[in-house]
């Protein structure tokens, strides 16, 4: 090589990688502290919501009992998971006092809080700890932390094992909501034509019934509803908004030369809609669908409220929020379930406005952090 040659490569300036579009977004999204504090809060329930049997309640995490482990506080989470040989031997759900009576040499790891969200605590049921107050006694102290209901049943435990049921309702509904919403916006921008017509007019008919109205509708019908009822409820009656942003986005992908250098190469539909179009239209469509996770979870509130959510026993915000209704000095029962459905809808409703403000080009340059 001549020396010409090597001052040229020398002096070549070298390529800079940019950044792609994922990894920007997530950069000007970290710079938004409000939702970064968000998403650290939902991170956190989520945390609550999977550790629930181990932060309160009266069954122990794990227990050796008569030379074997179980772990009855998966009862919680499922009641068919918890060891047949408890029932067997008679605990009646008090385990403090069976195990010394019935194996001395057990060992048990019991939840941070000794408070069952479902029952009311006895006298020294735990050592030292008070039978729970009831009625109009069942203010907040140094057991219960947010108080008790009228039956006894202590707030703070119920509160923790509803994270779990305000959580799924969000993520599973607007999971069901994504899909159908994804697959009808996509196929109807894509195609076009009589497909899109079908598809529109489709999308305008599910938007014209009130999605109340049609909850109860079929709450009613159903002869014993479940919170998944419900879910699968919210999310069918949920994905119009979805769709008609993903048919706008694949109206305006279709014709971009990357999707015309697929078909050139003889890429099918299907590969093209979702390996190659759906990937860039991704962006926007996590807007709504953030968006909807708090309207799920208000929504679900709301039915619980009324008495048509979640179904006894299972413990939800909104079901303690319609107690403290029917009577107004438990203000307990109003405080601090409202406070957990305000701050968490906010805090979904911060992460879409992050997610809006870091993939949305037009809004990039219009506030800075």
């Amino acid at each position: 090589m001549s020396i010409v040659g090597e001052l040229e490569q020398k002096t070549e300036p070298a390529a800079v990688a940019t950044p792609g579009f994922w990894r920007e977004a997530w950069s000007r999204f970290r710079r938004n502290k409000l939702a970064m504090a968000a998403l650290a809060f939902v991170a956190f329930l989520t945390l609550v919501a999977v550790l629930a049997p181990a932060i309160a309640g009266t069954k122990p995490v794990i227990v050796e009992y008569k030379g074997h482990l179980y772990f009855p506080a998966l009862g919680y989470v499922n009641p068919d998971w918890e060891n047949p040989v408890f029932f067997r031997d008679h605990f009646h759900r008090r385990y403090v006092e069976n195990l010394k009576e019935k194996d001395p040499e057990s060992w048990a790891v019991w939840p941070l809080v000794y408070q069952d969200p479902y029952r009311r605590v006895r006298a020294n049921e735990w050592p030292g700890q008070p039978e729970n107050p009831s009625g109009d006694q069942g203010f907040p102290n140094r057991y219960n932390w947010f108080g008790t209901t009228q039956q006894g049943v202590d707030v703070f435990a119920q509160m923790v094992h509803g994270t779990t049921i305000a959580l799924l309702v969000g993520f599973v509904s607007m999971g069901i909501a994504a899909a159908i919403g994804i697959v009808v916006g996509a196929l109807a921008g894509y195609f076009g034509g009589w497909a899109d017509m079908l598809l529109s007019r489709l999308i305008e008919v599910v938007m014209c019934v009130p999605t109340l109205v049609l909850i109860l509708a079929l709450l009613a019908i159903l002869e014993e509803p479940t919170i998944w009822h419900m879910m699968a409820i919210l999310g069918v009656t949920n994905w119009t908004g979805i769709a008609r942003l993903a048919r706008a986005e694949f109206l305006k992908l279709r014709e971009a030369e990357f999707v015309t250098a697929a078909r050139a190469l003889g890429g099918n539909h299907l590969r093209i809609i979702f390996r190659h179009i759906l990937p860039n239209a991704l962006a926007p469509l996590l807007v709504p669908i953030t968006f909807g996770i708090a309207a799920a979870i208000l929504i679900e509130s709301s039915l619980s409220f009324l008495g048509f959510g979640a179904r006894q026993p299972n413990p939800s915000w909104g079901a303690l929020l319609s107690e403290g209704r029917t009577n107004l000095n438990l203000w307990w029962l109003i405080v601090f379930p409202g406070l957990g459905i305000f701050i968490t809808v906010l805090t979904y409703n911060l992460i879409g406005e992050g997610l809006q403000e870091a993939t949305d080009p037009r809004l990039r340059g219009g506030k800075q952090y």
